[in-house]
């Protein structure tokens, strides 16, 4: 039998594709109603264990794993706490900075549950911000040992997240290790908008990838010791954007960020978290621009510049950057999208 011809071949194709896009929308729905059913049995665990656990969230890794909370997020800290308690292995110190007096000296019951087990809660500087997750650490000891790992209070980290983190500064003690990073853009020796970096190089390391905070950074000794001499200047160019602070002092030591994987790793949120946080000022509302603007000097740009004449040339490779937060958050293992936010 011919096929059809004229009006009735374009009918036939339009009906092939409107089965196809169905099929196709069929499985991201499921893709993401699968997503959202791991999410809340993972956030269920972690709420039971918060009842009913009894042993120690620390263990014998030779970390410090720091996180920061406020205000409504203090409700659901307790759940990331609980995951990365969770995890293969469990840092010698585990560390949660807030800012109010009265939640550290009388905690609500899910953290109080937690410090009995050995979770540190700990008073933080409200003028802070973003930057009490490491802050308070880096300048409390002279010289440190031990490397640090910044955590979010939102996220619900996988079972071998630390364990990838400390796998890769075994290897590369000297370098910063990031589950998710970006890879800064120039033009004609000016950086780019933040919506234009591209997606970490996967395998490389360059002075130009950015690691970014949600899922979990690794910063070795001698680093923390830099953010520790620098002192918050941060509060003068980056005051609402850590990730920017903590690249730039990495940057001016001469130390790369390294990623663990692809570079695009990212977690499940803490249901009812996704909308919260700094990103939507920082990412949508263009802070990070005007931050890094603030932050880098001329002679960081150089050094920017150069290593992107070195590796990509003037113009550099385009790939498609993985999607923003709240893009592909599902499951309890890592998730590996197209994309994700920050810096915060």
């Amino acid at each position: 039998m011919n096929p059809p011809r004229g009006p009735g071949r374009l009918r036939a194709l339009a009906r092939t594709l409107a089965r196809v896009a169905a099929r196709a929308l069929t499985a991201q729905l499921l893709r993401w109603l699968l997503s959202l059913v791991r999410t809340g049995r993972d956030a269920a665990a972690a709420a039971l264990a918060n009842r009913t656990a009894t042993s120690s969230v620390l263990g014998e890794a030779p970390v410090v794993v720091s996180l920061a909370s406020h205000g409504r997020r203090l409700r659901t800290a307790h759940l990331a706490v609980e995951a990365i308690a969770a995890g293969t292995v469990r840092p010698r110190r585990l560390v949660l900075w807030v800012p109010d007096a009265a939640v550290v000296a009388d905690p609500p019951p899910p953290l109080a549950r937690l410090v009995a087990r050995g979770l540190e809660l700990r008073r933080a500087d409200p003028d802070r911000g973003p930057h009490n997750k490491y802050w308070h650490h880096v300048v409390s000891c002279a010289h440190h040992e031990l490397p640090l790992v910044t955590a979010d209070d939102d996220v619900l980290y996988g079972p071998g997240w630390l364990e990838q983190l400390l796998a890769a500064h075994a290897r590369h003690p000297q370098d910063v290790v990031a589950h998710r990073a970006h890879r800064i853009r120039l033009e004609s020796g000016r950086v780019l908008p933040y919506a234009q970096w591209g997606p970490a190089v996967p395998g490389t390391v360059s002075r130009r990838t950015f690691a970014t905070g949600l899922s979990g950074v690794l910063y070795p000794p001698r680093v923390l010791d830099a953010l520790r001499e620098a002192g918050p200047a941060f509060e003068r160019c980056c005051p609402r954007a850590d990730d920017v602070w903590l690249h730039v002092t990495a940057l001016r030591l001469g130390v790369p960020v390294r990623p663990v994987t692809d570079g695009a790793t990212t977690y499940p949120a803490v249901p009812g978290t996704v909308w919260g946080g700094l990103w939507p000022r920082n990412v949508l509302g263009g802070g990070n621009d005007a931050q890094v603007a603030a932050t880098y000097t001329p002679e960081d740009v150089a050094v920017l510049w150069h290593d992107q004449l070195a590796t990509e040339g003037p113009v550099p490779r385009l790939r498609p950057r993985p999607r923003e937060r709240g893009a592909g958050r599902g499951g309890s293992r890592a998730v590996r999208d197209p994309r994700s936010p920050e810096p915060r």
